[in-house]
């Protein structure tokens, strides 16, 4: 393959031992590699030409100069017209790709801002009444409005898949990973309590609980 040697050297200039590895490095299909290694550019698409240019470090015009068909006559010689409407093409296409996706973030933004306020639809048409009322009536009890906040909130929490790592006042063994002291010390496996719950996103930690030592009587 005609360029498969010129692959091959920029891979090995950062350390890239095969076309599987980068494969993987610039998370593009080893079908997009053979084309590139069988010298048809034109027919990639632009974002796999964005994957591998930082891996392989270099730029996109110096990814693009290399691998393309239009040959210089040496090495300090100008563009020619041919490859520079080569790079213009790429860059075009480049452009309505980035605008293609910026499209889609708006749209999904939109959905996803949809899709949350149904979910917390019961708080938003209930929460600014039950906080008129509260200011109305001092005396009224709060136990009657935190349903107002925590049910939407559970359901927007368990449509996102956050879930609590433990409840408020919860006694359990002392996990660093998952717990932040606010006062005292404890050693791993010690009891403390929770005292502000943190959360967890799937295998992903998103806050600590924050968690304070049991204390002996």
């Amino acid at each position: 393959m005609p360029n498969s040697q010129k692959l091959q050297d920029l891979m090995q200039q950062v350390g890239i031992p095969s076309f599987k590895a980068l494969s993987r490095a610039a998370r593009v299909s080893e079908r997009q590699l053979l084309r590139l290694r069988q010298g048809k550019l034109k027919q990639m698409r632009v974002d796999v030409l964005l994957k591998l240019s930082p891996v392989l470090q270099i730029s996109l015009n110096e990814l693009i100069a290399t691998f393309s068909t239009v040959e210089f006559f040496s090495e300090k010689a100008a563009p020619t017209q041919e490859l520079l409407e080569e790079i213009a093409d790429l860059r075009k296409e480049y452009q309505r790709s980035q605008l293609q996706l910026e499209q889609q973030r708006e749209l999904l933004l939109q959905e996803l801002q949809q899709s949350s306020l149904q979910l917390l639809e019961s708080l938003l048409l209930q929460w600014p009444t039950a906080a008129q009322k509260a200011q109305e009536n001092p005396q009224l009890a709060a136990v009657k409005i935190v349903p107002l906040v925590q049910k939407p909130l559970e359901k927007l929490l368990e449509a996102w898949g956050v879930e609590a790592i433990a409840p408020v006042g919860a006694e359990l063994p002392y996990d660093p990973q998952r717990h932040q002291l606010m006062e005292g010390t404890a050693q791993p496996g010690e009891l403390v309590k929770v005292r502000y719950t943190g959360y967890l996103q799937g295998e992903k930690l998103l806050y600590r609980a924050k968690v304070s030592p049991l204390r002996e009587s």
